[in-house]
């Protein structure tokens, strides 16, 4: 079994789960791969709003997130600006840009960002921030520059929008979803063979799709 991170700077809610899913897959046995992928391109895909694009839900989220890191004493600073260019922070995290300090990069990076304030979407204090880890800031934010890292990167999010993939953070064990971060203690109840939904028979239920829809919003995939 293999857990797989979908994760986009952007979000608070995956920074805090990238605090907690390490430990999570450790104590249950499986591998964690990551997966950084481009949150507008799903935004895109899916015909969505992303939270910072609603003003009142920008609000809640951080105020939200700040109050699950402070109970469990996670640093959580908003970066100075938001939303912002996540590019060469998502491209520095790709696993053939990272190679095996891919979870360090992450770490350094959302450690910036999010931990501490700093500006997610300027290269410069990306490879600072990386120098600051004992990594090679500029060579890997140059790698991440690169024909073959954007190429990587546009791969990633298209097959994360493949797997059913809307949101972030998302967490695939196979090819089960759980998207959110209050979805972590179902992940772990899943991994660990207590998924509530074992018992749920599906195809014995009586869903026969919608009887209405929002005047304007088209189903997806029909004009």
């Amino acid at each position: 079994m293999k857990v797989d991170f979908y994760f986009d700077y952007l979000s608070p809610y995956a920074y805090l789960a990238s605090r907690e899913l390490p430990a999570l897959c450790t104590r249950r046995g499986v591998e964690l791969r990551l997966r950084p992928v481009l949150f507008a391109g799903l935004l895109n895909h899916w015909g969505q709003r992303g939270p910072a694009e609603i003003p009142p839900k920008a609000v809640h989220t951080i105020k939200e997130c700040m109050r699950y890191a402070l109970l469990r004493e996670i640093p959580c600073r908003p970066p100075r600006h938001h939303p912002f260019n996540p590019l060469t922070a998502l491209r520095a995290s790709l696993a053939e840009v990272a190679g095996d300090q891919q979870l360090r990069i992450m770490r350094a990076i959302y450690d910036m960002g999010w931990g501490a304030g700093g500006d997610l979407g300027d290269a410069a204090e990306i490879a600072a921030a990386l120098d600051a880890a004992g990594l090679e800031g500029p060579a890997i934010v140059a790698r991440a520059n690169s024909t073959q890292a954007k190429a990587a990167l546009h791969r990633e999010t298209a097959d994360a929008i493949a797997r059913g993939v809307f949101g972030i953070p998302t967490m695939l064990a196979g090819d089960e979803l759980f998207w959110g971060l209050d979805q972590l203690a179902y992940l772990e109840l899943y991994l660990e063979g207590k998924d509530p939904l074992a018992q749920v028979k599906f195809d014995e239920l009586d869903f026969q799709g919608p009887s209405a829809w929002r005047t304007g919003v088209s189903r997806h995939g029909e004009d």
